[in-house]
């Protein structure tokens, strides 16, 4: 089985992480449109292009399935792509359920772009899921461009998140969900602001379960292929920031 997985950029690659250790024996094409990003600023329009182009690449490399590593473009496209695609096409959304299913007495806040939290999906989610509870939007854009451009810890990071923090009562907030799969970098610094005392909930677990249950899986292969819209220097940096999270979460 070959893989599709694309991004805005580097965000994806935390999504790409998760499903080469689920998915040992896939090959994989990554795909980051760094040239094109941020996605969280364009229109929606904007968006199901940019994705279309993408999904034609690889089916073009004939993949058997692909991956919207990317909350913002799975908000705007995954319809559209799922109506012009004869493949598995598998999205994501804010890990909202996840975060509600094991609440126990504080607030949720939510750590997206502001597409993805402005986007009809997103107030249905939460209407659906967790109209009982209190839950903080923080559009959170300026954490995206720190990652793209290989941000990923330190003063800077720690800053933005005093600020996205600031006018919110941190005492309260039980569970962060990260909406974004650019987050996923700077779990470390979030649980420092909260002094550790705070859960982390992101989607990546569950969009490779479901592609789990939407591919037949191979007992041989494992190749990576990583490519981006903006070029060699790009490509480096994914390689650097693949690593970096394989480290971390002991791939």
């Amino acid at each position: 089985m070959t893989i599709g997985i694309f991004d805005s950029g580097m965000g994806g690659l935390s999504v790409l992480s998760e499903a080469r250790k689920q998915l040992p024996n896939e090959n994989f094409i990554y795909y980051g449109d760094s040239k094109n990003a941020p996605y969280g600023v364009k229109t929606k329009e904007e968006l199901i292009n940019l994705s279309m182009t993408i999904c034609d690449y690889f089916v073009e490399r004939q993949v058997d399935a692909i991956v919207i590593a990317c909350n913002t473009a799975t908000s705007a496209a995954v319809k559209v792509l799922r109506e012009n695609y004869d493949i598995p096409i598998i999205g994501m959304e804010p890990a909202l359920k996840p975060a509600v299913d094991s609440h126990k007495s504080g607030d949720i806040a939510v750590m997206a772009t502001p597409m993805t939290l402005s986007e009809e999906k997103f107030e249905l989610l939460m209407k659906r899921v967790a109209s009982k509870i209190m839950v903080y939007k923080i559009p959170a854009p300026k954490i995206v461009e720190l990652v793209e451009s290989g941000i990923v810890e330190g003063s800077e990071i720690d800053d933005v998140l005093e600020e996205y923090f600031s006018t919110l009562p941190k005492d309260t907030i039980e569970s962060v969900v990260l909406g974004c799969t650019h987050f996923i970098f700077i779990k470390e610094a979030i649980r420092k602001l909260f002094d550790g005392n705070i859960k982390l909930i992101d989607g990546n677990y569950g969009t490779i379960q479901q592609l789990k249950r939407k591919i037949t899986e191979s007992n041989h292969g494992g190749s990576l292929e990583i490519l981006n819209s903006g070029g060699s220097y790009y490509i480096e940096l994914s390689n650097r920031l693949l690593h970096y999270l394989e480290e971390q979460n002991g791939n």
